[in-house]
């Protein structure tokens, strides 16, 4: 699925009131989807459901990690609330949510997920109900050149429970953000018909496709 940032993107932030205008492109793209996905399933409105924002650590440790370190810095807080409440509720909910979310990845956190493993071993995210999301539109896949040109893609290869906004360009040359989402049919229809519902307002804007 594919976001073009002048037209669906843009149609998303005039829908945040005034007041919450201070939240990402990130914020208001996760909270969105992440509400169209819960409604698609159609879950009992009692039923937990999460959101977990994949966050980079560099920059929260006091002082920061060196710059050239490769390895994983990667923090995955979780947020929990009901399927009625998210799916009922105003979109500003759904950002509330997300901004708290991320907000949790503190240093005092890496280091408490740190001593967990140590004392528990290997934790595994549970991923029922769960929509975990990361975003990769400022790392520059597209950019990357081996002798063959840019690159027309650069993501994730298999669609698991994990999902990633990507910047992508369209045949048009307009810049958007990509989903790589995988779901039955049945869900999938009612997803689209979620997200395409936000737009019926908007004249300009077109309907969100696969």
């Amino acid at each position: 699925m594919w976001l073009r940032h002048c037209g669906q993107v843009s149609a998303l932030r005039r829908l945040v009131p005034p007041h919450d205008h201070q939240c990402s492109t990130f914020d208001i793209v996760t909270a969105c989807l992440w509400r169209c996905y819960t409604r698609a399933l159609q879950l009992d409105p009692n039923e937990e459901v999460f959101v977990i924002c994949a966050v980079n650590v560099r920059s929260k440790f006091n002082p920061p990690l060196p710059s050239g370190y490769y390895g994983n810095a990667i923090g995955y807080p979780t947020t929990l609330t009901t399927a009625g409440k998210l799916c009922q509720s105003p979109l500003r909910y759904a950002i509330k949510l997300v901004k708290e979310t991320k907000a949790k990845a503190t240093e005092e956190y890496m280091k408490s997920t740190a001593d967990f493993v140590v004392s528990r071993g290997q934790i595994h995210l549970v991923m029922t109900r769960s929509f975990l999301v990361s975003n990769l539109t400022s790392i520059k896949f597209e950019d990357v050149d081996f002798g063959w040109g840019k690159a027309a893609y650069g993501g994730q290869a298999k669609i698991t429970y994990g999902k990633h906004l990507l910047p992508f360009k369209n045949k048009k040359g307009e810049d958007g953000i990509m989903f790589p989402i995988c779901l039955p049919a049945s869900v999938m229809e009612r997803f689209l018909n979620e997200l395409n519902s936000m737009f019926k307002d908007e004249k300009h804007v077109g309907k969100c496709n696969l």
